[in-house]
Protein backbone atom coordinates (compact mmCIF):
# COMPACT_ATOMS: atom_id res chain seq x y z
CA UNK A 1 0.00 0.00 0.00
CA UNK A 2 1.20 3.49 -0.83
CA UNK A 3 0.83 5.96 2.04
CA UNK A 4 -0.04 9.63 1.79
CA UNK A 5 3.07 11.83 1.81
CA UNK A 6 2.62 15.39 3.05
CA UNK A 7 4.58 18.31 4.46
CA UNK A 8 4.17 20.10 7.77
CA UNK A 9 4.57 23.72 8.80
CA UNK A 10 7.90 22.66 10.26
CA UNK A 11 9.26 21.91 6.78
CA UNK A 12 9.38 18.16 7.38
CA UNK A 13 7.93 15.40 5.21
CA UNK A 14 5.55 12.95 6.80
CA UNK A 15 4.43 9.46 5.82
CA UNK A 16 0.84 9.04 6.98
CA UNK A 17 0.37 5.78 8.87
CA UNK A 18 -3.19 5.01 7.82
CA UNK A 19 -4.27 7.18 4.88
CA UNK A 20 -3.54 5.73 1.46
CA UNK A 21 -2.01 7.88 -1.24
CA UNK A 22 -4.12 9.31 -4.06
CA UNK A 23 -3.55 11.04 -7.37
CA UNK A 24 -5.60 13.12 -9.74
CA UNK A 25 -6.66 12.88 -13.39
CA UNK A 26 -8.67 15.89 -14.47
CA UNK A 27 -11.07 16.53 -11.61
CA UNK A 28 -11.05 12.91 -10.40
CA UNK A 29 -9.18 11.54 -7.39
CA UNK A 30 -7.97 7.95 -7.62
CA UNK A 31 -5.95 5.64 -5.38
CA UNK A 32 -2.32 5.18 -6.41
CA UNK A 33 -1.71 1.59 -7.50
CA UNK A 34 1.36 -0.39 -8.57
CA UNK A 35 0.68 0.16 -12.27
CA UNK A 36 0.93 3.92 -11.70
CA UNK A 37 4.15 4.02 -9.75
CA UNK A 38 7.92 4.22 -10.26
CA UNK A 39 10.57 4.75 -7.62
CA UNK A 40 11.52 8.41 -7.36
CA UNK A 41 14.08 8.73 -10.18
CA UNK A 42 17.47 10.35 -9.96
CA UNK A 43 17.17 14.03 -10.79
CA UNK A 44 13.61 14.35 -9.47
CA UNK A 45 12.83 16.84 -6.72
CA UNK A 46 9.98 17.38 -4.29
CA UNK A 47 7.99 20.61 -4.14
CA UNK A 48 5.27 21.99 -1.92
CA UNK A 49 1.96 22.60 -3.70
CA UNK A 50 1.29 26.19 -2.54
CA UNK A 51 -1.97 26.39 -0.62
CA UNK A 52 -2.79 22.74 -1.34
CA UNK A 53 -4.45 20.62 1.35
CA UNK A 54 -3.57 16.93 0.73
CA UNK A 55 -6.24 14.35 -0.04
CA UNK A 56 -5.92 10.74 1.14
CA UNK A 57 -8.03 7.61 1.10
CA UNK A 58 -9.35 6.03 4.30
CA UNK A 59 -9.44 2.32 5.01
CA UNK A 60 -13.17 2.41 4.20
CA UNK A 61 -12.52 3.87 0.75
CA UNK A 62 -13.46 7.50 1.42
CA UNK A 63 -11.47 10.42 0.05
CA UNK A 64 -10.66 12.85 2.83
CA UNK A 65 -8.64 16.03 3.26
CA UNK A 66 -5.89 16.19 5.86
CA UNK A 67 -5.89 19.75 7.16
CA UNK A 68 -3.99 19.36 10.42
CA UNK A 69 -0.69 17.56 10.91
CA UNK A 70 -1.42 14.60 13.24
CA UNK A 71 2.17 14.49 14.55
CA UNK A 72 3.19 18.13 14.89
CA UNK A 73 1.63 21.54 15.42
CA UNK A 74 0.31 23.32 12.36
CA UNK A 75 -1.15 22.55 8.95
CA UNK A 76 -0.62 19.72 6.49
CA UNK A 77 0.40 20.65 2.95
CA UNK A 78 0.27 18.73 -0.31
CA UNK A 79 3.53 17.88 -2.04
CA UNK A 80 4.37 16.83 -5.58
CA UNK A 81 7.41 15.59 -7.45
CA UNK A 82 9.05 17.42 -10.34
CA UNK A 83 10.28 14.84 -12.83
CA UNK A 84 13.50 14.83 -14.83
CA UNK A 85 13.47 14.42 -18.61
CA UNK A 86 12.72 10.88 -19.76
CA UNK A 87 9.73 10.42 -17.44
CA UNK A 88 6.08 11.11 -18.24
CA UNK A 89 3.61 11.95 -15.48
CA UNK A 90 0.56 9.66 -15.24
CA UNK A 91 -1.26 11.38 -12.36
CA UNK A 92 -1.12 14.77 -10.68
CA UNK A 93 -1.09 15.23 -6.90
CA UNK A 94 -4.50 15.23 -5.24
CA UNK A 95 -5.25 18.30 -3.15
CA UNK A 96 -7.86 20.98 -2.65
CA UNK A 97 -7.12 24.72 -2.89
CA UNK A 98 -9.07 27.91 -2.49
CA UNK A 99 -9.86 28.87 -6.09
CA UNK A 100 -9.52 32.53 -5.17
CA UNK A 101 -5.79 32.12 -4.54
CA UNK A 102 -3.08 32.84 -7.10
CA UNK A 103 -2.73 30.02 -9.68
CA UNK A 104 0.10 27.58 -9.08
CA UNK A 105 3.55 28.26 -10.53
CA UNK A 106 4.28 26.80 -13.97
CA UNK A 107 5.59 23.48 -12.66
CA UNK A 108 4.68 19.91 -13.59
CA UNK A 109 3.55 18.62 -10.20
CA UNK A 110 3.38 14.81 -10.11
CA UNK A 111 1.68 12.58 -7.54
CA UNK A 112 4.15 11.20 -5.00
CA UNK A 113 3.75 8.63 -2.23
CA UNK A 114 5.67 6.59 0.32
CA UNK A 115 5.91 2.81 0.71
CA UNK A 116 8.16 1.01 3.16
CA UNK A 117 10.18 4.17 3.71
CA UNK A 118 10.84 4.76 -0.01
CA UNK A 119 9.40 7.44 -2.26
CA UNK A 120 7.46 6.65 -5.45
CA UNK A 121 5.99 8.83 -8.21
CA UNK A 122 3.08 8.40 -10.61
CA UNK A 123 5.15 8.27 -13.79
CA UNK A 124 6.44 6.10 -16.60
CA UNK A 125 9.95 6.07 -17.95
CA UNK A 126 9.42 6.87 -21.61
CA UNK A 127 12.90 7.73 -22.91
CA UNK A 128 16.60 7.37 -22.11
CA UNK A 129 17.30 10.25 -19.69
CA UNK A 130 21.11 10.26 -19.80
CA UNK A 131 21.71 13.44 -21.81
CA UNK A 132 19.17 15.42 -19.82
CA UNK A 133 20.21 14.16 -16.39
CA UNK A 134 20.63 17.26 -14.19
CA UNK A 135 23.97 15.84 -13.04
CA UNK A 136 25.40 16.89 -16.43
CA UNK A 137 24.38 20.53 -15.97
CA UNK A 138 25.24 23.49 -13.73
CA UNK A 139 28.68 22.01 -13.19
CA UNK A 140 31.41 23.92 -11.40
CA UNK A 141 33.23 24.65 -14.66
CA UNK A 142 30.21 26.21 -16.42
CA UNK A 143 30.92 29.86 -15.46
CA UNK A 144 34.45 29.59 -16.85
CA UNK A 145 33.18 27.98 -20.06
CA UNK A 146 30.70 30.84 -20.45
CA UNK A 147 33.40 33.47 -19.88
CA UNK A 148 35.75 31.85 -22.38
CA UNK A 149 33.14 31.60 -25.12
CA UNK A 150 31.96 35.17 -24.57
CA UNK A 151 35.56 36.34 -24.82
CA UNK A 152 35.89 34.61 -28.19
CA UNK A 153 32.80 36.40 -29.60
CA UNK A 154 32.46 39.59 -27.54
CA UNK A 155 30.16 41.37 -30.02
CA UNK A 156 27.73 38.48 -30.50
CA UNK A 157 24.42 39.48 -28.90
CA UNK A 158 22.81 36.04 -29.10
CA UNK A 159 25.73 34.46 -27.26
CA UNK A 160 25.39 37.05 -24.49
CA UNK A 161 21.67 36.29 -24.30
CA UNK A 162 22.39 32.55 -24.02
CA UNK A 163 24.95 33.19 -21.28
CA UNK A 164 22.21 34.82 -19.21
CA UNK A 165 19.85 31.91 -19.89
CA UNK A 166 22.52 29.38 -18.96
CA UNK A 167 23.57 31.00 -15.69
CA UNK A 168 20.39 32.72 -14.49
CA UNK A 169 17.61 30.48 -15.83
CA UNK A 170 19.70 27.27 -15.74
CA UNK A 171 18.42 26.41 -19.24
CA UNK A 172 19.93 23.12 -20.35
CA UNK A 173 19.85 23.84 -24.09
CA UNK A 174 21.56 27.19 -23.47
CA UNK A 175 24.18 25.50 -21.31
CA UNK A 176 24.87 22.95 -24.04
CA UNK A 177 26.06 25.77 -26.31
CA UNK A 178 28.83 26.46 -23.80
CA UNK A 179 29.51 22.79 -23.09
CA UNK A 180 29.75 22.26 -26.88
CA UNK A 181 27.56 19.15 -26.99
CA UNK A 182 24.15 17.64 -27.73
CA UNK A 183 21.17 19.96 -28.34
CA UNK A 184 21.94 23.66 -28.17
CA UNK A 185 19.19 26.25 -28.26
CA UNK A 186 19.41 29.41 -30.38
CA UNK A 187 16.48 31.83 -29.91
CA UNK A 188 15.66 34.15 -32.78
CA UNK A 189 12.14 35.62 -32.64
CA UNK A 190 10.70 38.10 -30.12
CA UNK A 191 7.30 37.95 -31.86
CA UNK A 192 4.60 35.28 -31.61
CA UNK A 193 1.30 34.47 -33.30
CA UNK A 194 -0.20 32.65 -30.31
CA UNK A 195 -1.10 33.64 -26.76
CA UNK A 196 -0.66 30.30 -25.01
CA UNK A 197 -2.23 29.95 -21.60
CA UNK A 198 0.94 28.30 -20.32
CA UNK A 199 3.51 30.48 -22.09
CA UNK A 200 6.82 30.39 -20.23
CA UNK A 201 8.36 33.58 -21.65
CA UNK A 202 5.45 36.03 -21.87
CA UNK A 203 2.23 35.55 -19.95
CA UNK A 204 -0.64 37.43 -21.64
CA UNK A 205 -3.11 34.93 -20.17
CA UNK A 206 -2.66 36.31 -16.66
CA UNK A 207 -1.91 32.86 -15.29
CA UNK A 208 1.22 33.45 -13.25
CA UNK A 209 4.70 34.96 -13.61
CA UNK A 210 6.71 33.52 -16.48
CA UNK A 211 9.91 31.83 -15.30
CA UNK A 212 12.05 33.57 -17.92
CA UNK A 213 12.06 36.71 -20.05
CA UNK A 214 11.60 36.69 -23.81
CA UNK A 215 14.37 37.80 -26.14
CA UNK A 216 13.98 41.51 -26.93
CA UNK A 217 16.04 41.85 -30.12
CA UNK A 218 16.27 40.27 -33.55
CA UNK A 219 19.66 38.59 -34.04
CA UNK A 220 21.28 38.68 -37.46
CA UNK A 221 22.04 35.59 -39.56
CA UNK A 222 25.75 36.29 -39.07
CA UNK A 223 25.39 36.22 -35.27
CA UNK A 224 23.34 33.04 -35.38
CA UNK A 225 25.76 31.26 -37.70
CA UNK A 226 28.71 32.23 -35.48
CA UNK A 227 27.09 30.27 -32.66
CA UNK A 228 25.64 27.41 -34.72
CA UNK A 229 28.64 26.33 -36.81
CA UNK A 230 31.08 25.45 -34.01
CA UNK A 231 28.32 23.70 -32.13
CA UNK A 232 27.38 21.53 -35.11
CA UNK A 233 31.04 20.74 -35.71
CA UNK A 234 31.31 19.48 -32.13
CA UNK A 235 30.00 16.05 -33.05
CA UNK A 236 28.35 13.61 -30.59
CA UNK A 237 24.84 14.05 -31.95
CA UNK A 238 25.04 17.84 -32.21
CA UNK A 239 21.76 19.70 -32.73
CA UNK A 240 21.01 23.40 -32.94
CA UNK A 241 17.39 24.32 -32.32
CA UNK A 242 15.55 27.50 -33.19
CA UNK A 243 12.40 28.06 -31.15
CA UNK A 244 13.31 28.15 -27.47
CA UNK A 245 11.37 28.90 -24.32
CA UNK A 246 12.78 32.42 -24.26
CA UNK A 247 11.27 33.43 -27.62
CA UNK A 248 8.07 33.57 -29.60
CA UNK A 249 7.37 31.76 -32.88
CA UNK A 250 10.56 31.26 -34.93
CA UNK A 251 8.79 30.83 -38.27
CA UNK A 252 7.81 34.50 -38.04
CA UNK A 253 11.53 35.15 -38.57
CA UNK A 254 11.67 32.81 -41.58
CA UNK A 255 13.92 35.07 -43.64
CA UNK A 256 16.51 35.26 -40.86
CA UNK A 257 16.45 31.52 -40.21
CA UNK A 258 16.57 30.60 -43.89
CA UNK A 259 19.60 32.83 -44.46
CA UNK A 260 21.23 31.43 -41.32
CA UNK A 261 20.78 27.85 -42.55
CA UNK A 262 22.30 28.77 -45.91
CA UNK A 263 25.29 30.37 -44.16
CA UNK A 264 25.72 27.41 -41.82
CA UNK A 265 25.50 24.79 -44.56
CA UNK A 266 28.01 26.75 -46.58
CA UNK A 267 30.48 26.15 -43.77
CA UNK A 268 29.55 22.72 -42.41
CA UNK A 269 27.42 19.78 -43.40
CA UNK A 270 27.54 18.28 -39.91
CA UNK A 271 24.84 18.01 -37.29
CA UNK A 272 21.09 18.52 -37.19
CA UNK A 273 19.35 21.85 -37.65
CA UNK A 274 16.01 21.72 -35.84
CA UNK A 275 13.16 24.16 -35.28
CA UNK A 276 10.59 24.09 -32.48
CA UNK A 277 7.42 25.75 -33.74
CA UNK A 278 3.70 26.08 -33.21
CA UNK A 279 3.29 25.38 -36.94
CA UNK A 280 0.90 28.27 -37.44
CA UNK A 281 2.95 30.20 -40.00
CA UNK A 282 2.91 27.71 -42.87
CA UNK A 283 4.54 30.07 -45.36
CA UNK A 284 7.46 30.60 -42.99
CA UNK A 285 7.80 26.88 -42.32
CA UNK A 286 7.89 26.25 -46.05
CA UNK A 287 10.69 28.80 -46.62
CA UNK A 288 12.74 27.36 -43.77
CA UNK A 289 12.30 23.79 -45.00
CA UNK A 290 13.40 24.83 -48.49
CA UNK A 291 16.55 26.36 -46.99
CA UNK A 292 17.62 23.00 -45.62
CA UNK A 293 15.97 22.42 -42.23
CA UNK A 294 16.58 18.86 -41.02
CA UNK A 295 13.92 18.47 -38.32
CA UNK A 296 10.88 20.27 -36.97
CA UNK A 297 9.03 19.79 -33.69
CA UNK A 298 5.51 21.22 -33.57
CA UNK A 299 3.77 21.96 -30.29
CA UNK A 300 0.34 20.40 -29.79
CA UNK A 301 -2.01 20.07 -26.85
CA UNK A 302 -4.93 18.57 -28.76
CA UNK A 303 -5.96 17.48 -32.24
CA UNK A 304 -9.48 18.79 -31.51
CA UNK A 305 -9.98 22.34 -32.72
CA UNK A 306 -11.93 23.69 -29.73
CA UNK A 307 -9.38 22.48 -27.20
CA UNK A 308 -6.48 23.61 -29.38
CA UNK A 309 -7.90 27.13 -29.80
CA UNK A 310 -8.73 27.50 -26.10
CA UNK A 311 -5.14 26.78 -25.07
CA UNK A 312 -3.06 28.39 -27.85
CA UNK A 313 -5.44 31.29 -28.59
CA UNK A 314 -3.93 31.54 -32.09
CA UNK A 315 -3.84 34.79 -34.01
CA UNK A 316 -4.40 34.56 -37.77
CA UNK A 317 -3.98 30.78 -37.95
CA UNK A 318 -5.81 27.60 -37.00
CA UNK A 319 -5.18 23.92 -36.32
CA UNK A 320 -5.68 23.35 -40.06
CA UNK A 321 -2.58 25.49 -40.71
CA UNK A 322 -0.60 23.40 -38.21
CA UNK A 323 -1.59 20.30 -40.15
CA UNK A 324 -0.51 21.94 -43.42
CA UNK A 325 2.85 22.93 -41.93
CA UNK A 326 3.57 19.34 -40.97
CA UNK A 327 2.56 18.14 -44.43
CA UNK A 328 4.86 20.76 -46.00
CA UNK A 329 7.75 19.59 -43.82
CA UNK A 330 7.14 15.95 -44.73
CA UNK A 331 7.04 16.84 -48.43
CA UNK A 332 10.52 18.42 -48.07
CA UNK A 333 11.95 15.35 -46.38
CA UNK A 334 12.13 17.02 -42.96
CA UNK A 335 11.94 14.78 -39.88
CA UNK A 336 8.72 15.73 -38.05
CA UNK A 337 7.87 15.53 -34.36
CA UNK A 338 5.02 16.63 -32.16
CA UNK A 339 5.78 18.23 -28.82
CA UNK A 340 2.67 16.81 -27.14
CA UNK A 341 1.67 18.71 -23.99
CA UNK A 342 0.45 15.95 -21.67
CA UNK A 343 -1.96 16.59 -18.81
CA UNK A 344 -3.64 13.63 -17.07
CA UNK A 345 -7.38 13.94 -17.43
CA UNK A 346 -7.12 15.89 -20.68
CA UNK A 347 -4.64 14.34 -23.12
CA UNK A 348 -5.71 10.82 -22.12
CA UNK A 349 -9.44 11.33 -22.74
CA UNK A 350 -10.77 8.75 -25.19
CA UNK A 351 -11.89 11.36 -27.74
CA UNK A 352 -8.56 13.22 -27.49
CA UNK A 353 -6.57 10.02 -28.03
CA UNK A 354 -8.69 9.02 -31.03
CA UNK A 355 -8.29 12.44 -32.68
CA UNK A 356 -4.56 12.55 -31.95
CA UNK A 357 -3.90 9.09 -33.42
CA UNK A 358 -5.77 10.08 -36.59
CA UNK A 359 -3.85 13.38 -36.81
CA UNK A 360 -0.51 11.57 -36.52
CA UNK A 361 -1.44 8.99 -39.18
CA UNK A 362 -2.72 11.61 -41.61
CA UNK A 363 0.26 13.98 -41.31
CA UNK A 364 2.98 11.31 -41.34
CA UNK A 365 4.64 12.50 -38.12
CA UNK A 366 7.77 10.51 -37.24
CA UNK A 367 7.95 11.05 -33.47
CA UNK A 368 5.70 12.13 -30.62
CA UNK A 369 7.61 13.75 -27.78
CA UNK A 370 5.64 13.58 -24.55
CA UNK A 371 6.01 16.78 -22.53
CA UNK A 372 4.53 17.17 -19.04
CA UNK A 373 2.42 20.34 -19.18
CA UNK A 374 3.43 22.80 -16.47
CA UNK A 375 0.27 24.63 -15.46
CA UNK A 376 -2.30 24.86 -12.68
CA UNK A 377 -4.89 22.22 -13.72
CA UNK A 378 -7.81 23.95 -11.96
CA UNK A 379 -7.02 27.23 -13.67
CA UNK A 380 -6.61 25.51 -17.04
CA UNK A 381 -9.72 23.33 -16.96
CA UNK A 382 -11.86 26.39 -16.26
CA UNK A 383 -10.74 27.72 -19.65
CA UNK A 384 -11.02 24.57 -21.77
CA UNK A 385 -14.09 22.93 -23.31
CA UNK A 386 -15.89 20.38 -21.14
CA UNK A 387 -14.92 16.76 -20.77
CA UNK A 388 -15.51 14.45 -23.71
CA UNK A 389 -15.44 10.73 -23.09
CA UNK A 390 -13.77 8.40 -20.65
CA UNK A 391 -10.24 8.83 -19.35
CA UNK A 392 -8.14 5.88 -20.53
CA UNK A 393 -4.99 6.92 -18.68
CA UNK A 394 -1.60 8.14 -19.88
CA UNK A 395 -0.42 4.55 -20.27
CA UNK A 396 -3.40 3.94 -22.56
CA UNK A 397 -2.52 7.07 -24.55
CA UNK A 398 1.03 5.82 -25.07
CA UNK A 399 -0.16 2.36 -26.13
CA UNK A 400 -2.55 3.91 -28.67
CA UNK A 401 0.28 5.97 -30.15
CA UNK A 402 2.56 2.95 -30.37
CA UNK A 403 -0.05 1.25 -32.54
CA UNK A 404 0.45 3.90 -35.26
CA UNK A 405 2.73 2.31 -37.91
CA UNK A 406 6.19 3.82 -38.11
CA UNK A 407 5.67 6.22 -35.16
CA UNK A 408 8.22 6.55 -32.37
CA UNK A 409 7.29 7.78 -28.89
CA UNK A 410 9.74 9.45 -26.52
CA UNK A 411 10.46 12.68 -24.68
CA UNK A 412 12.94 14.80 -26.60
CA UNK A 413 14.53 15.62 -29.93
CA UNK A 414 17.03 13.32 -31.58
CA UNK A 415 19.80 13.94 -34.08
CA UNK A 416 18.70 12.92 -37.56
CA UNK A 417 22.06 13.35 -39.33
Amino acid sequence: MYHLLFAGDDGQLYDHRTLRATGRAGDRFVELMDDDMEKLPSGASLALVPGGTPVGLTRTGQFTTLEQNPWADGRSWAVGALLPQGYTRTLMPSYVRDKKTQPLPLLGYTAVACRNGELYVAALRTDEPHRWDPAHYDTTDLPALVRDKLASLPENRILSHLAHCALEYHCFTAQNIFYGRWEGGIPVSPACNARCLGCISLQPAGCCPSPQARIKFRPSPAELAEVAVPHLNGGDGAIVSFGQGCEGEPALAAGTIAETIERVRGLTGKGTINMNSNGGCTAGVKDICRAGLNAIRVSLISALGDTYDAYYRPQDYSLADVRRSLEVAVSHGVYTSLNLLVLPGLTDRADEVKALAAFVRETGVNLVQLRNLNIDPDWLFERLPGSGGDIIGVAGLIEALKEVPGLSVGNYSRPVR
